[in-house]
């Protein structure tokens, strides 16, 4: 078939039912909004509660019904109407089986999110301050209304597991503390005595919200259930919206315990170069001795992430990414939380906000190694999210809103991220064993997930490594601290992330690994013609959607 994609077109039917769904979203959702940089409804939260859900469903399940009925007049449509199906429908299959009423995790369900939307708040101004300590005061109704959907899932046979209840109550009263996350904010009010009182007031109702959380969580803690895995048919639902496809279990199961295989091959080799006769353990503790990766302090951790990922847009642009203008502005930053996570906030749609890599750095540490991390500074700038989020936001003759600002398939994406990452070695620029061997230390890690998310979850025999048999908390443990030669704190988090996010975790390695198979795909067929950076820019005009939809719009085109 012949794209019939052009330089600029006009709203079509198709476009106008998605550019009000995401208008209706934000009325619901003034997070999306925060999230998405769109005015209104700022000192505001969600409606976490069992309503505020069904009102969500109610509003995707009218945009099925009117966006399956449109017009579709060129292959942009047909890429909308294919992934708002596909999005949206499985979204209701979430609400159908109240998996959304029993978001409860470490690192991405209403606990987290509402305070997460903090950082994405200017304070520049009195009013930028004023605007947010309104919205700390919505903090506590908020938080009651995730309770209310937690024990309307608890009804529904969806009981909360124990181990997230404790792990969410560990974090709610930190942030309730004295010295929590929202014991700094009366320096945004610059010394202004009348906008410190309505912070230091806004600041104590969000410090009572998750006091009075950690309490609730305590209550829970009694119906819930002491086991881990969700089985296999709710993870075959969360596998699917996150990777967009529908996948072999226990093939890619098999799968990754063969990269795991060929990974730490590939590491000892590396090792070796490093020190004759070291181990990747052994060559890892050389490594964070050596001061030529050390960075002490969190302003040189900040002005390093800085420099690395400008050098990145510099090296890449024009030569093998097109790179938009706007897009090759990115704000490296310490975050404000010390949970230990990297992580990517998007540009908003007018790019007046520029996209922003996080850097959490828990409490107390003060010493970093580059050797594990330029990896990282790729997998978050560029090539990775910065690029692939900032390209989409800029198509605006292009795309409709909804494809450029809401359209996210963690497989996608963060498959998009690790094939970066890949990426960068293959041009050249991790040849430092140092550097290598930290790129291949977080493959190893990504790969493990992948075998111990599924096998755990799915009750699939576990590796002969740790013992064969059933899968359980040791044996998770066991077998991700041998694949990763990082910090316990940092992988006993990833490990409660992964048992209470199910499928999220291993869309990163799938993901790659689809990405490349298309890449490949696209070679084959194209022989001589084939063009890397036309294939790079083709794909990411696409956006976010899922992955069935993504290599089904490549191969048309």
């Amino acid at each position: 078939m012949t794209s019939s994609i052009v330089s600029s077109r006009q709203l079509t039917a198709a476009d106008r039912v998605a550019e009000e769904y995401v208008d209706r979203l934000v009325e619901l959702s003034p997070l999306m909004a925060t999230q998405l940089g769109l005015p209104g409804r700022e000192d505001e939260y969600d409606d976490f509660s069992p309503e505020g859900l069904a009102a969500l469903s109610e509003l995707r399940r009218d945009v099925l019904r009117r966006i399956g009925t449109v017009e579709i007049v060129d292959d942009v449509d047909r890429v909308t109407v294919e992934a708002m199906q596909e999005r949206l429908g499985l979204e209701e299959e979430v609400h159908d089986a109240a998996l959304d009423l029993a978001s409860m995790n470490n690192l991405a369900s209403p606990m987290q999110m509402i305070r997460d939307a903090l950082d994405l708040m200017p304070t520049d101004t009195p009013e930028q301050v004023e605007l947010l300590a309104r919205r700390m005061r919505g903090i506590p109704r908020a938080l009651e209304q995730w309770d209310e959907s937690l024990h309307e899932a608890a009804r529904r046979g969806r009981q909360p597991v124990l181990r997230q209840v404790l792990t969410c109550q560990e974090q709610a009263r930190e942030l309730a503390g004295e010295e929590g996350y929202f014991a700094g904010l009366g320096t945004l009010a610059k010394g202004d005595e009348r906008l410190l009182r309505l912070v230091e007031d806004a600041t104590s109702e969000a410090r009572r919200g998750y006091a009075e959380t950690v309490t609730r969580l305590d209550a829970l803690s009694r119906i819930a259930v002491d086991r881990d895995p969700v089985g296999r048919e709710t993870y075959e639902l969360c596998s699917r919206i996150f990777l967009g496809t529908r996948i072999d279990l226990a093939e890619t199961y098999a799968w990754g315990q063969e990269e795991l295989a060929r990974i730490k091959k590939q590491m000892g080799a590396v090792a070796e170069l490093i020190r004759p006769g070291a181990s990747p353990a052994e060559a890892a503790a050389i490594l964070d001795e050596d001061p030529t990766y050390r960075l002490e302090g969190t302003q040189a951790l900040q002005e390093w992430m800085q420099r690395t990922a400008d050098a990145a847009v510099d090296a890449l642009a024009e030569k093998h990414f097109d790179i938009p203008e706007p897009v090759r502005r990115i704000e490296c930053c310490i975050a404000p939380t010390q949970s230990g996570g990297i992580y990517y906030t998007g540009p908003s749609d007018d790019f007046s906000r520029p996209g922003r890599m996080w850097w959490s750095v828990p409490k107390g540490v003060t010493s970093f190694g580059t050797w594990r991390e330029l990896t990282t500074v790729y997998h978050e700038g560029v090539p990775g999210h910065h690029l692939q989020v900032g390209q989409t936001v800029f198509r605006s003759e292009l795309l409709n809103r909804w494809r450029r600002l809401m359209a996210w398939t963690s497989g996608h994406g963060e498959g998009w991220a690790l094939y970066a990452e890949r990426l960068m070695e293959e041009l050249g620029f991790m040849e430092d064993p140092g550097n290598r061997l930290g790129l291949l230390d977080g493959q190893s890690m990504r790969a493990a997930r992948v075998v111990l998310d599924i096998g755990l979850h799915c009750g699939l025999e576990a590796p002969a490594e740790v013992g064969g048999g059933s899968w359980n908390y040791a044996k998770a443990w066991e077998f991700l601290n041998s694949h990763a030669q990082m910090a316990e704190g940092f992988l006993r988090f990833e490990l409660d992330r992964y048992l209470g996010w199910p499928g999220q975790a291993p869309s990163y390695k799938i993901g790659e690994r689809l990405w490349l198979q298309l890449r490949d795909e696209v070679r084959a067929r194209e022989g001589a013609a084939f063009d890397l950076k036309r294939f790079h820019r083709q794909s990411l005009d696409i956006g976010g959607v899922g992955l069935d939809t993504l290599r089904k719009a490549i191969l048309a085109q």
